[in-house]
C-alpha cells in the first residue's frame, strides 16, 4: 500500500500524460518492425519459415501499390489540396498516380455521383499501379 499518493519504494513508475504519448510510437514501432521481420528472440519463433510458405498478410509491390493509393485517393478526394506525398507513405510515382486518381475521381463525382467516383478509383489505381509494377518495379532511383 502507498501513504499519502506515493509510490511504494522499488516499484516502477509508469508513465503518464507526455510521457507515455511520447512512450507509445516507439514502443508501438518496436514491436511492429519485430513482428515484421521475425525478431529471433520472440515468443512463437523458431527462426525457420513454415512449410506452407509465406504470410497471408504479404502483398506484392502492385498490391500495396493499389491499397495504398486508393487510401489516398479517397482522403484527398474532396480537399482542394495533396498532402506531402511522404508523408502519405508514397513514392514520387505512386504520387503521380495518386493524382491522375483524384483528378479521375473529381470529374466522375461531379458527372456520376459518389459511387462512380468510388468504383473509378479501385479500378484505375489497380490499373496505374499494376502498369507501373509490370517488369517488377521501378528502376529511375529510390523515390521513382
Amino acid at each position: 500500500m502507498t501513504t499519502g499518493g506515493a509510490p511504494r519504494a522499488g516499484a516502477a513508475r509508469r508513465p503518464s500524460g507526455p510521457a507515455l504519448r511520447a512512450a507509445l510510437p516507439a514502443a508501438f514501432l518496436a514491436g511492429l518492425l519485430a513482428t515484421a521481420c521475425g525478431a529471433s528472440g520472440s515468443a512463437g519463433s523458431s527462426g525457420t519459415r513454415s512449410p506452407s510458405g509465406p504470410s497471408p498478410s504479404t502483398a506484392s509491390p502492385e498490391e500495396l501499390c493499389t491499397r495504398v493509393v486508393a487510401h489516398w485517393s479517397r482522403e484527398v478526394l474532396d480537399s482542394t489540396a495533396y498532402g506531402d506525398y511522404q508523408s502519405m507513405g508514397l513514392s514520387n510515382g505512386q504520387y503521380e498516380i495518386l493524382r491522375a486518381v483524384v483528378d479521375a475521381a473529381r470529374t466522375a463525382k461531379k458527372h456520376q455521383g459518389a459511387d462512380a467516383a468510388d468504383e473509378l478509383i479501385d479500378r484505375e489505381a489497380g490499373r496505374a499501379c499494376a502498369d507501373r509494377y509490370r517488369s517488377g518495379g521501378p528502376t529511375e532511383g529510390p523515390w521513382q
